[in-house]
């Protein structure tokens, strides 16, 4: 399968951005443990019928439309409402800016209600293992989510329920993430064990990379079989487009992701291309900062990924470097047309082009009425990936060509210093130790909540 790459330099609108934080708030409040590692799944999708005995013509006897839906569940005597349901999936819908279709608003709502019930059950769990999180616990973690829009917690209610959302949702949610965390803290933590030797042949193999590239992946990974192959790809070129219209990546993944990472919005972490499958290597080679591609067939499924990053292994990366700008900006008057808008960022380049060196910068924004602001410390990484290419090549003194839009005015920026990255230092044994025995927890998590599932009496309404 041949996969799409699109362009994709920011992850969603200002809404979007605001849910990212809002979903991920417990995995970055809480200590609890994530995995760093590309879903893989099975060998040959004839196994699964070998393992089960299975006879090669199925008939199947009664009716199953998969067009009924059920909305609402009994988890071991839980009930999950349908108001649960309804409050949680007002949370993707308003990272996509309320442009969900119907039939989106469908598949969402399925794989809202399994994550409920995986929630319910974590909590039920932790619950069984004397592990109860404190309400103040919570509401101190609600107030940092709030904070996070810079609101008041009564505020903060107030906006979640204008979305159809609740506090009562969100606060569920820390919940569960909090009750599991330390649930795996005290039952699979303590027996994971990852030996001196296993460090060394990590160094070594790092050491072996250095100059190599590395890249920041996110990744939705989606199980399918022969029979719904063709409809899993269609679901994954949904998701594709949801997010190419300004969708939050990190949302997606949450809720429709099968691989560990979907906790932390897909986020695989720093990887070598070696790491991944090689389906994704390849793709991964291929791909700009800020590009999408796929569905990328994978063993067992297929995967849509997103490239966040890039830089050299245990090497200095001139994107680490940090700048020292000056920003002139001159803004368009109410009504102006495009062709205006190119004439006058046209001439406010020609103007640019005669300072010399930044101490000039302040003289020419008198002259021409542009704002001159001043930005010390940034960090070339994280501007937007086009200004990232024009001023790896600046010398200082020099400007970018203008940008910005009708609505915003243009700009450019003057580098007046800049200091260079060092070399990347290698991660210490401590380091590496620690994130291989998380990769292992994270491991034994998915068969613990699979194991969970399937011992768990569940009534579908």
């Amino acid at each position: 399968m041949q996969p799409a790459v699109f362009p994709f330099s920011r992850i969603g609108s200002t809404a979007a951005k605001g849910l990212r934080t809002l979903l991920l708030s417990s995995a970055l409040l809480a200590t609890g443990v994530h995995g760093v590692a590309a879903q893989t799944v099975g060998d040959d999708d004839n196994v699964a019928t070998q393992q089960l005995n299975l006879p090669k013509d199925v008939t199947v006897f009664g009716k199953s439309d998969p067009n009924v839906r059920k909305a609402t569940a009994i988890v071991n005597g839980r009930i999950i409402t349908g108001t649960d349901v309804d409050q949680r999936l007002a949370l993707i819908i308003t990272a996509n800016g309320g442009k969900v279709s119907d039939e989106e608003k469908e598949r969402l709502r399925v794989q809202v209600l399994r994550n409920l019930i995986d929630e319910t059950l974590q909590i039920q769990e932790a619950a069984a293992n004397d592990i109860k999180i404190d309400k103040a616990e919570i509401d101190q973690s609600y107030e940092r989510v709030a904070a996070n829009f810079r609101q008041s917690p009564a505020q903060f209610d107030q906006y979640l329920r204008t979305q159809g959302s609740s506090a009562a949702s969100i606060k569920r949610q820390i919940e569960g993430e909090l009750a599991w965390s330390r649930l795996l803290r005290r039952n699979i933590q303590p027996f994971v064990n990852v030996s001196a030797d296993e460090v060394s042949a990590q160094i070594n193999r790092m050491n072996a990379a250095k100059g190599s590239d590395e890249y920041r992946i996110g990744e939705i990974y989606l199980s399918a079989t022969p029979e719904n192959q063709q409809q899993i790809i269609a679901n994954a070129r949904n998701i594709i487009d949801q997010i190419k219209q300004g969708g939050s990546f990190a949302a997606y993944a949450r809720q429709f992701s099968e691989a560990s990472t979907a906790a932390v919005g897909g986020d695989l972490g720093w990887v070598r291309p070696a790491q991944l499958p090689d389906e994704l290597a390849q793709a991964a080679n291929e791909m700009q900062v800020g590009q999408i591609a796929g569905p990328i067939g994978v063993p067992g499924g297929v995967s849509i990924i997103y490239v966040m990053d890039k830089r050299k292994v245990l090497t200095a990366d001139p994107r680490d470097a940090l700048l020292s700008l000056k920003q002139l900006s001159v803004a368009f008057p109410a009504g102006t047309t495009k062709e205006q808008a190119s004439a006058k960022a046209a001439a406010f380049a020609a103007q640019v082009k005669a300072i010399k060196g930044c101490g000039q910068a302040n003289e020419l924004g008198g002259k021409i009425g542009a704002d001159v602001v001043d930005n010390d410390n940034v960090k070339l990484r994280d501007l937007p990936p086009q200004l990232q290419d024009i001023l790896l090549n600046l010398q200082v003194g020099e400007a970018t060509p203008p940008f910005g839009s009708i609505n915003d005015g243009v700009r450019v920026l003057v580098v007046c210093g800049r200091d260079e990255a060092s070399t990347a230092a290698a991660p210490n044994a401590e380091q590496i130790m620690a994130q291989m025995e998380e990769e292992r927890v994270n491991k034994r998590a998915r068969i613990y909540l699979r194991d969970l599932r399937r011992d768990a009496v569940i009534d579908y309404n």
